[in-house]
């Protein structure tokens, strides 16, 4: 059964707030600076990129991206990480994707096509589609980039289709885990990370639950057969140790 999350009558008003437009330096320290769309372009190049930006911070639980409401801004995420999730008629929501550092939000169109929730407190670069626009004139290699980003979440896309559409329970865990694992670069594109690697997951069992169409028990019982086996270690809430990742990527690829 699909673990679908009722959402409150009354939404957390969101609370920005804004600092001054960022500088090189700001640029430098920021925690997307080396990934995403901003790793394309130099030093200098940042500091043209900079003045059509807006720094702003959200404390945690701010919905700031409604969705079906008009795509005024695009956003790219400094650092925490936000929940995607669609709405359904009565109240509930799906989650079906999460975003962190280096992620661009808002760029799919005129309207947004999700909602934006943050999970803890979050940075973020505001700029205005016209801004966006001119940036693109200005620095087209931002755009080549933004390219290549939009084929590689149409195979995420893919991929979470098979994952929710023909895999078991076990086989969807092994199957985040190790996606999860590529994207905090603990390995290279297409092959493992190494056994024991950390793996930091910032993210509620609920919402683990929501994303793979699952019940929280049978998330927590799946971990728990993971780590009874000797696949996975769990010190805490929010880190797992991936100490067979061979055997995750067998558990994985079964339904493949």
């Amino acid at each position: 059964m699909t673990m679908l999350n009722k959402l409150p009558d009354i939404r957390r008003p969101v609370t920005i707030g804004l600092t001054p437009r960022p500088t090189a330096t700001h640029c430098d320290d920021c925690g997307a600076r080396h990934v995403g769309l901003c790793e394309v372009l130099s030093d200098e190049e940042l500091a043209g990129l900079s003045r059509f930006a807006q720094h702003i911070t959200l404390p945690a639980g701010s919905v700031f991206i409604e969705e079906g409401e008009p795509a005024n801004f695009v956003y790219n995420v400094n650092s925490g990480f936000i929940r995607l999730f669609k709405s359904l008629p009565d109240g509930r929501r799906h989650i079906i994707g999460f975003a962190g550092p280096g992620y661009f939000l808002g760029l799919a169109g005129s309207a947004n096509i999700v909602s934006a929730e943050t999970m803890e407190p979050v940075r973020l670069c505001r700029f205005t589609r016209a801004a966006m626009a001119q940036i693109f004139a200005e620095f087209p290699q931002l755009e080549r980039k933004l390219l290549e980003v939009t084929i590689h979440e149409l195979v995420l896309g893919q991929q979470q289709m098979l994952l929710l559409g023909r895999k078991t329970a076990m086989e969807r865990i092994a199957s985040f885990l190790l996606s999860w694992a590529a994207r905090e670069a603990l390995c290279a594109e297409g092959r493992l990370p190494r056994p024991g690697a950390r793996l930091k997951l910032p993210i509620s069992r609920t919402d683990l639950a929501d994303h793979l169409g699952l019940t929280i028990e049978t998330v927590s019982r799946s971990l728990s057969t993971l780590k009874r086996d000797g696949l996975i270690g769990i010190p805490n809430m929010r880190e797992i140790l991936l100490l067979r990742p061979q055997a995750l990527s067998d558990i994985a690829e079964a339904a493949s």
